[in-house]
């Protein structure tokens, strides 16, 4: 047991997927349009609406009875989540020098299917992750509901801005059909459901609540980035959208995940505030080569980083601040959709 913990957000910092919107656009006609109009619904009812017990990423509850008229198995959410895991670079890499450096965890919003293939393909305990539960075999819907989930699929892509309309699809009419009593108690792991996985990993660990590194990229981050923050922890947006880089400390914007290792190494053998004063310095040096021997970066990250941006198109690292926000949201952005395409950048 390590003194510190590397808590990280799966999609976005170690792999390219947004599983839930491939299995919608998979399964479903017309899935990937619906799964992003739910999608924004979903931030909507999360950051505008800020409606009462509802976590952001419930995305993935509100999809469910359109899985279940396609008659979705869990085995078929396995099988699709083993050979559909698109890697950041070097995330394999990143983690494989965790495992000497400090605790890993991986806390995501992600069906367990999906968290569960990773973890096997990362090599990172299944105990050491967080993730949303969803049995889609327990859940079944009669031919005439059926019938009446497969009109409100077409009445949402036909208006796919009347939130209105899916306040009553979601929260007035499936709420009568049975399936919504297996859907109710599922917890997402998104927001606070993620903040509450953290609370749950300091009291595993007993670390000290500071020694703790949270990174994530999208909506379901916000809480975590703020708790870490707020307890003087290290708080990172990696190729993050407005919602994370709102909240956090430091914005990474890299299509490696190399960059985040060096951040990590210096955390894992120093503190706090010798990662800022590093970062302070990478802005500042005309030298990275010579930085990094300055501040003892582990000589196999630092040959992997100078390796990956061999052409001297250093990554951005950066504390963020009022003044370079909206610079690093253009760039952030930009890397995000090009590296996860606009489909999955796109999505809160």
């Amino acid at each position: 047991m390590f003194e510190k913990s590397f808590i990280t957000d799966c999609e976005g910092p170690l792999t390219l997927n947004d599983n839930a919107f491939e299995l919608s656009a998979k399964i479903i006609e017309d899935g990937g349009e619906l799964f992003k109009i739910l999608s924004l619904y979903d931030d909507y009812l999360a950051d505008i609406v800020k409606k009462e017990n509802y976590k952001a990423g419930n995305t993935l509850k509100l999809i469910l009875p359109f899985f279940a008229c396609e008659n979705l198995k869990n085995s078929d959410m396995v099988d699709f989540s083993k050979n559909n895991i698109y890697s950041v670079r070097d995330s394999k890499f990143l983690l494989s020098y965790l495992k000497t450096a400090m605790n890993i965890y991986i806390v995501s919003t992600s069906y367990g299917q999906y968290i569960e293939a990773v973890s096997n393909y990362m090599d990172v305990p299944f105990e050491n992750t967080f993730y949303t539960n969803v049995d889609v075999d327990s859940l079944s819907l009669n031919d005439e509901e059926i019938e009446k989930i497969n009109e409100f699929k077409e009445l949402i892509l036909d208006n796919p801005e009347d939130y209105e309309l899916f306040d009553d699809i979601f929260f007035n009419q499936i709420t009568k059909m049975g399936i919504y009593d297996k859907i109710k108690d599922i917890e997402v792991v998104g927001g606070e459901g993620k903040k509450l996985a953290i609370d749950e990993i300091i009291a595993r660990d007993g670390i000290d609540i500071k020694n703790m590194w949270y990174i994530g990229d999208s909506i379901t981050d916000v809480e975590p980035l703020e708790f870490a923050r707020s307890n003087d922890g290290i708080s990172i947006s990696f190729n993050g959208n407005e919602y994370p880089l709102k909240v956090a400390e430091i914005a990474i914007v890299s299509p490696s995940a190399v960059t985040t290792a060096v951040v990590a190494n210096i955390y894992a053998n120093f503190d706090k505030n010798k990662v800022l004063k590093f970062i302070e310095d990478y802005n500042d040096s005309n030298d990275l080569k010579e930085l990094f021997d300055q501040y003892e970066i582990d000589l196999e990250i630092k040959d992997k980083f100078f390796d990956v941006f061999s052409d001297e198109k250093y990554p951005i690292i950066q504390i963020v601040t009022d003044d370079n926000y909206e610079d690093i949201l253009k760039s952030s952005k930009y890397m995000r959709n090009n590296i996860r395409g606009q489909d999955i950048g796109g999505l809160g």
